[in-house]
Formats: C-alpha cells, structure tokens, sequence
C-alpha cells in the first residue's frame, strides 16, 4: 500500500488535530528508520495506521477486547491503551495489512512489550517525540533519540511512568515490565 492510499483511509478515522499528529510520526517514524537502519517502509506504515482505533467508541473497542480474547487485564486500565490493540485487529480485519511486524508496532505503541522489535521500539519513540507534541521532557528524548534510539526509548518510558505517578494514575503491567527488560538489555541494573 503506498504513502497516499493509506493516509487517504486514515484520514477519514482522525480528527484533523490527529491527522497532523499521525503526519509527524509517519515523518518522525522515517526519521529514525533510516537513522538506526529500521526498515523505512514498514515504519512508514506502521506509523500511518497507529492511532487509527483511536476515536472508536469505547464500547465498540470493549467488545472487540472481549471477542477477541484480548487481555482482559486491558479493560481495568485507562482505555486510552484500548486503541492500539484493537486498531492492530482492525487495521488487519479493515484495511487488509497482515504483516505481523506492522500490526505489533501498532498493537503496541502505547504500552511496549518485552523484547520490542526494532520497528516497536521506531513507532513508540516516534509516537512520544513527533514534533507536535509539547509536554515536559520531550525536548530531553528528542535530544537523546538523535545518538541512541534504547536510551531516548527508556527515557520516554521513565517519563511515563513518573507522569502517572504524579497523577495518581495506574501503570499497565507491560509498561513496566518494558521499562525493566530495557534497563536490562541497556545494562542499566546492578
């Protein structure tokens, strides 16, 4: 599928705000792709389609979680992670893409996974670093995205978790344990 066909079906799914914003993680998804010799192509792709399930209804994404047998453990957290599984499913069962490397980088751009692929690890930073996003600490990963694509991805995550923290907010198991296997790989534990 090329660049135009997939962001005219996108398109229609995202407000114009979220548009502009699947516009900077396809740029920045590329950026990374080619700096750390991920492939471009897929990246491309991956970041098109990454919030594509973002504005379904949230009743909608409940009832594929549970048809699907996705974790059920998804529907005790903020339903603001819904989104990336069940736009993984519906961009597989809607548009057609079955590559399972696209489809996981999707599935799994808002809470990470244990050993994430280098195409995961592209479309999470590029989703946190695009250039329309503006929140403490950004300016700090966009830094250190531009030496070293694991330490600015640990970054991110720390931030993350340490934003929820302050708000009070619950942590998905798999943020963490992301977090860790990270630090691990990096050799960041003593």
């Amino acid at each position: 599928m090329d660049r135009s066909d997939a962001l005219a079906i996108v398109k229609k799914q995202l407000t114009d705000h979220r548009y502009q914003h699947t516009i900077g993680v396809m740029n920045t998804a590329i950026e990374l792709a080619e700096k750390y010799q991920g492939d471009v192509k897929k990246s491309e792709l991956a970041a098109i389609f990454h919030d594509y399930a973002k504005f379904r209804p949230k009743e909608e994404m409940k009832q594929i979680i549970i048809e699907q047998k996705m974790p059920s453990e998804l529907l005790t957290f903020n339903s603001e992670l819904w989104h990336a599984p069940v736009g993984a499913y519906l961009v597989e069962t809607e548009v057609g893409i079955k590559d399972e490397e696209v489809l996981n980088a999707i599935k799994y751009h808002t809470s990470g996974r244990i050993k994430m692929t280098k195409l995961e690890r592209i479309i999470y930073l590029a989703d946190y670093i695009e250039p329309n996003r503006h929140f403490p600490g950004v300016e700090e990963v966009r830094e250190i995205a531009q030496t070293d694509l694991n330490a600015a991805l640990i970054q991110s995550i720390r931030n993350t978790i340490l934003f929820l923290v302050k708000k009070n907010q619950p942590i998905f198991p798999e943020t963490f344990l992301t977090y860790n296997s990270l630090l691990i790989e990096q050799g960041g534990i003593n």
